[in-house]
């Protein structure tokens, strides 16, 4: 499903944030991204859908090189990538279901997003991700109304009503207390078992990446000096991550 190879960003003022990066992440993989803040995992998940531009090496998901297309087919492709945000990034005046109704906009004309004309099926399709999400009975609540963990799931559902093929999830749960911090990887893992979509997600507590992931990927300094199952990130191993003692692994 993902193939990064030898992949590379350092931004204008010189901060070098990834670090020929290279690794395989199989079709229907549940994916933590663990290490300490500014080690790099933000932006590696933001190269895959191009959010960042890496200054070198190769990105490719399904059969695609991403870091080769035109805007246009990056619009396209974008279409099957949902991007969940740690800021939720709804528009709060607006409601649930007219938020979660902008997951379908890739599937639309241009003029029929801009004026708001969804088809009777991306209505349906919407409705269905709310109810998933647990918010039934909210579709007409606007997004300013919600608690943090609800406007969360408002997120979700959108990312879910384009039907992607790779959720990627930026942090998701760092606002959100541990009872619902629970609830959101539960409907990602859920989904993911359903559905067969590859999901990534940078987690900043071991305990979740240990609970809800068959895979973990560890990054310090702009390097991955983990990837392996969640068996085998030992007490030992989690130390050296977050000691920064990369000659050790």
């Amino acid at each position: 499903m993902i193939e990064v190879r030898n992949l590379s960003k350092v931004f204008a003022d010189g901060t070098r944030a990834l670090s020929e990066v290279s690794v395989s992440i199989p079709k229907g993989d549940f994916v933590a991204i663990i290490g300490l803040s500014g080690a790099g995992k933000s932006t590696f998940l933001r190269t895959l859908n191009r959010l960042v531009e890496p200054t070198a090496g190769e990105v490719w998901v399904g059969g695609v090189e991403v870091t080769r297309l035109s805007r246009k087919e990056l619009q396209a492709f974008r279409r099957k990538v949902g991007f969940i945000f740690q800021q939720f990034n709804l528009v709060q005046r607006l409601t649930v279901l007219d938020n979660v109704l902008h997951g379908r906009l890739g599937y639309l004309p241009t003029w029929r997003g801009l004026l708001g004309l969804y088809r009777e099926e991306d209505t349906a399709i919407a409705l269905e991700q709310i109810k998933r999400v647990g918010l039934q009975g909210k579709e007409r609540a606007r997004a300013d109304q919600l608690s943090g963990g609800q406007q969360q799931r408002v997120a979700i559902a959108r990312a879910l009503a384009q039907e992607p093929e790779l959720i990627l999830a930026d942090e998701p749960m760092a606002s959100l207390d541990p009872r619902l911090s629970d609830v959101i990887l539960g409907i990602l893992k859920e989904y993911n078992e359903e559905k067969g979509v590859t999901v990534l997600v940078n987690i900043h507590v071991l305990e979740l990446a240990r609970r809800y992931a068959r895979r973990i990927l560890a990054f310090n300094k702009g390097r991955l000096v983990f990837d392996g199952p969640v068996e085998a990130l030992t007490p030992e191993v989690e130390r050296l991550v977050y000691a920064g003692n990369l000659e050790a692994l």
